[in-house]
């Protein structure tokens, strides 16, 4: 499966075909100073100290998408509110420092501080416990959009202002609404607040709970008439889509993987799965490249600094063992893999005093040969 890197040019070809848009994507939302804990035996109970084996501290929030989007080579944008204080700092310059994302559309606040959220991960699931306060903002402040070939929405309460010019100058809005705390789940009113939106990318418990359905495959039927691209994502039973502008449907099963923290893992998807948009894969295709960048992201903790970049597919890839299920069905990384910049990117660690770098991975420099040295067993078969 040694594929040829001689013509790499570093740069990653996600269908850049529109000169206008100065971005990829664009995502807006809060974000969040994360800081995980993993290797619980048990959940905490009241009165009692669990001692943990793991600790690690990264951006979450909506960075999380924003940095997942960024590794796999999309020109990302971001806009959100940072404070002015010690975990502001850690967050802006790991950002755009470490993950070469544009925070153009971002302000920092003066006394007010960063959200935080400590995630405990036990049992493959995780608990969040969060403190955060609403940034100030001036009632003549409307987030203003940059050009932007693709973009994220959060439709859980409202339809931000800026979707409606963003579906106008046909930016590809891929929407997302999170747990209903209503507890509504008014299917009539989420469609409206979809109208206009390219993709609709809910869990199998929500897909489920708006649709009133018992499965994801029946909630997709039912969701695949609201957008262009619905997709269900049903974790370890794999991801289910509809595509209206092709016709296809696909489901393509989850990869099983040493779970350390699952924190994270829907951005992560998500954000496979824009950049297999923008570059015009086929829908299964798209789902089996998402389901593997989210699977890739679980063996770290660290959520945002846990998503994979194009060294790391390259490393699962070069380990598959050839004939086998896998290797037949992410053949197409052949092709994409000699034409995208391969980095190793900095993970999460206990404190935010330590900030990771980002470096060049010398095993993928396209001027050196590659050979494949080893194989593993795809697990699962």
């Amino acid at each position: 499966m040694a594929h040829d890197t001689s013509e790499s040019t570093g740069a990653d070809p996600a269908a850049r075909t529109d000169d206008a848009a100065a971005f990829d994507l664009f995502v807006t939302g809060p974000v969040f100073l994360d800081i995980i804990f993993t290797g619980l035996q048990e959940a905490p109970v009241g009165g009692r100290e669990v001692l943990t084996s793991g600790m690690g501290s990264s951006p979450g929030g909506v960075a999380t998408l924003a940095v997942a989007a960024s590794r796999l080579g999309l020109r990302t944008a971001l806009g959100a509110a940072f404070g002015e204080d010690m975990y502001g700092d850690y967050l802006w310059s790991t950002l755009v420092d470490d993950e070469a994302i544009d925070l153009t559309m971002s302000r920092r606040w003066a006394g007010w501080h960063s959200p935080v959220t400590v995630s405990l991960s036990y049992d493959q699931d995780r608990a969040m416990i969060t403190h955060a306060h609403e940034p100030p903002q001036p009632e003549d402040r409307t987030p203003t959009m940059p050009p932007a070939k693709a973009a994220f929405a959060d439709l859980a309460r409202d339809r931000p202002a800026w979707v409606d010019g963003a579906v106008a100058d046909g930016t590809l809005v891929f929407a997302d609404v999170g747990w209903d705390a209503t507890d509504q789940w008014d299917a009539a009113a989420l469609r409206s607040r979809l109208e206009g939106c390219h993709a609709f990318v809910p869990n199998a418990l929500e897909a489920m709970t708006y649709t009133r359905t018992d499965s994801p495959g029946a909630a997709l039927e039912r969701i695949r008439d609201w957008v262009p691209l619905a997709v269900v994502t049903g974790g370890s039973s794999g991801s289910y889509a509809a595509d209206a502008e092709t016709g296809e449907t696909a489901w393509a099963p989850a990869l099983s993987v040493p779970a350390l923290d699952p924190t994270g893992a829907g951005d992560v998807f998500l954000a496979a799965l824009v950049a297999g948009t923008l570059r015009e894969w086929p829908i299964l295709q798209r789902l089996r490249f998402a389901n593997l960048c989210a699977a890739l992201s679980v063996r770290d903790f660290g959520g945002a600094l846990a998503a994979p970049g194009w060294a790391a597919i390259c490393d699962w890839w070069e380990a598959v063992e050839p004939g086998s299920w896998l290797a037949r069905d992410y053949a197409f990384l052949e092709d994409v893999l000699g034409t995208v910049e391969h980095r190793t990117y900095g993970r999460a660690v206990a404190t935010i005093g330590f900030v990771g770098t980002r470096h060049d991975h010398p095993r993928h420099d396209p001027a050196q040969p590659r050979t494949r040295d080893f194989r593993i067993a795809p697990s699962g078969e």
